[in-house]
């Protein structure tokens, strides 16, 4: 056990009831978990903590083999289990047959740019060429728009096809209707009983649809679509004497819009992960390849790489730039014109981390004033000098700071304002912001448990702020004070090798859903720690045997656990963090990401 006695203390680990970061350190693994971990280990002979790993995630030991070897072939549902699938298979077959001018309406957000990077590479190979529009975010707005419609239909479109959105479209497929354009729409958010009329409309999450494919991102129904669309023409003679279009290498696409809408790396998002990252690793698609360069993303493409260095720069362009950058850079096969999209979006994130920046400071200074007048359950930010892109991200970082959920808005010339939120676990964001629409408190909103977004009036925000702290004081005060890091086993720094970190892969790719594994090393000498580029502290820790190991803790330097390690030079203090190999100038290596660090002798409350 890494705890004490008693049920409480039982899973406390290292006897840390407060860190750094006010936090509960406890095993991740429950008392049930700890006998699924020991049958995994006996059965399949496999280390006790890569079965510690598996446990605390859900594996029994009957599935631990497919776990570790995930599938496609086995994990791919039948296409046609999804409610619509076959009309859209056979609306986009019959177009494909004819010849027919394919329009593709696509989000802006990673997830939109590989939905319609996949399907436009797909009809490519085919022999067709479509069209791809990608909305921009400030004009147009989220989804489809009559405007938009209208234009894709006088540009010779036969077809409508809309990815990652078109759930909601009531009014934009009424004006498609009036144009006698038919409709696809192949989604995978939230909807309502209502649905628009449409010649096919696929989403898992659709109230009548008992699939059990509503935890896919966009991409991934879009894949799902795509396999049966080929099954379809492969039944239809299509390709007799020609080669069939390669799916598999449209995974690392897929792989990157999974992990950059932050689904549950779980089932067939693991599968299509772990299948696409090998994909990526090939660098057959040029955009993703040249993106990858700029970014430098250096050794095997992981999760990280995708989520934090490739998407954040697709992202932008949808942000402050051009929406359709990203697509564009996906479908290109011009290696040149690819290196030159990737060094435009590249000056693209450049340039929204600094107005990120500037915003942060404002937002956090306006935080900081709230907190200490009226210490507000939700935290309300705004300002007519933001950039609506990036309300978002301050959202998040607001969040972080101050353990709470937090919107930011930024208001245009006439005092409306389009914001952001993002919540704790334990507080549906989502459903207060569709009370408050109810109420008539918001323009519009919706969302779900982490993260919404609403529209509202200057003059309703101080009305806005008391209803939320009136319904969600009490879950955010409930959530605050069952603060916990989860940690799935005790190390030390010799013990965090190479080879550990090898055998932790076989457990992943881990992500949303999947959680990296985090570890406590107990009473470790912190020989060195400063502040290195933006705020980050790196450090250094050794064992008892002198084993050191290398350490970075990323924009901590004025955070608890940041100060703790700065001013802890030559102290031992346990600290708690994940693992990974930096290949820094190609020499692999072990860091640790630090988390969260515990003074030994001040852990208890």
């Amino acid at each position: 056990m890494l705890g004490q006695s008693g049920e409480d203390e039982r899973r406390l680990v290292l006897g840390v009831a407060r860190s750094a970061n006010d936090n509960a350190w406890r095993e991740r693994l429950s008392g049930a978990d700890l006998r699924t971990a020991m049958a995994i280990s006996q059965v399949h002979g496999l280390p006790d903590v890569l079965a510690r790993v598996m446990a605390a995630r859900g594996v029994q030991a009957d599935e631990a083999t497919g776990f570790l070897e995930p599938s496609l072939k086995l994990l791919m549902p039948d296409p046609s289990g999804l409610v619509d699938m076959d009309a859209a298979v056979a609306k986009v077959a019959d177009a494909v047959q004819a010849g027919r001018k394919i329009a593709i309406f696509g989000d802006y957000d990673v997830d939109g740019a590989t939905s319609s990077a996949i399907f436009a590479k797909y009809l490519q190979w085919l022999g067709l060429d479509p069209v791809i529009h990608i909305p921009d975010r400030i004009i147009e707005g989220y989804g489809p728009n009559g405007p938009a419609i209208e234009h894709l239909r006088h540009g010779g479109a036969d077809l409508l096809v809309t990815l990652d959105c078109g759930s909601t479209s009531f009014e934009a497929f009424e004006t498609a209707r009036q144009l006698d354009l038919d409709v696809v729409v192949i989604d995978h958010h939230q909807v309502g009983e209502t649905l628009p009329a449409v010649a096919a409309l696929v989403n898992p999450n659709r109230q009548d649809d008992l699939s059990g494919q509503g935890h896919l991102a966009a991409v991934g129904v879009t894949f799902l679509f795509l396999v049966g669309l080929n099954r379809e023409l492969r039944r239809r003679g299509v390709f007799q004497g020609r080669q069939e279009p390669d799916l598999m290498a449209l995974l690392d696409l897929v792989a990157l819009g999974t992990v950059c809408d932050v689904v549950p790396l779980q089932g067939l998002n693991r599968a299509y992960v772990t299948r696409g990252l090998a994909v990526m690793h090939q660098r057959r698609n040029y955009g993703l390849t040249a993106l990858a360069d700029t970014a430098r993303v250096s050794g095997k493409p992981v999760p990280y790489h995708l989520g934090f260095l490739i998407g954040p720069r697709i992202n932008a362009g949808g942000r402050i730039g051009d929406a359709a950058l990203g697509a564009r850079l996906l479908t290109t096969e011009d290696p040149h014109e690819a290196r030159a999209i990737a060094e435009r979006l590249d000056q693209l994130n450049t340039e929204r981390q600094s107005m990120e920046a500037v915003m942060l400071e404002q937002a956090g200074a306006e935080a900081a004033m709230a907190i200490q007048a009226r210490d507000p359950a939700v935290l309300l930010t705004g300002s007519d000098d933001w950039h609506p892109g990036i309300v978002g991200l301050i959202a998040s970082r607001l969040k972080e700071a101050h353990r709470r959920p937090s919107f930011a808005v930024a208001f245009d010339e006439t005092g409306k304002g389009t914001g952001s939120g993002r919540s704790i676990p334990g507080v549906d964001l989502g459903k207060a912001v569709r009370r408050a629409v109810d109420e008539g408190l918001l323009e519009k909103g919706g969302g779900h448990a982490m993260a919404a977004g609403l529209t509202v009036l200057r003059e309703k925000t101080a009305d806005l702020e008391a209803f939320f702290n009136d319904v969600l004081k009490d879950d955010v005060e409930a959530a605050s004070a069952n603060r916990e890091l989860k940690i799935d086993a005790a190390l030390t720094a010799t013990g965090a090798n190479l080879d550990l970190l090898e055998l932790l892969e076989k457990a992943g790719p881990y992500g949303a859903g999947h959680a990296e594994p985090v570890f406590a090393f107990p009473a470790h000498r912190i020989s060195f720690a400063d502040v290195v580029g933006k705020g980050h502290v790196r450090a250094s820790i050794t064992s008892g045997d002198g084993t050191a190991l290398k350490a970075i803790c990323f924009k901590a330097d004025d955070k608890p656990h940041g100060q703790m390690l700065l001013q802890g030079r030559g102290q031992s203090l346990h600290v708690a963090g994940t693992l990974s190999i930096d290949t820094w100038q190609g020499t692999p290596k072990v860091q640790l990401r630090i988390l969260d660090v515990a003074d030994p002798q001040k852990t208890r409350l």
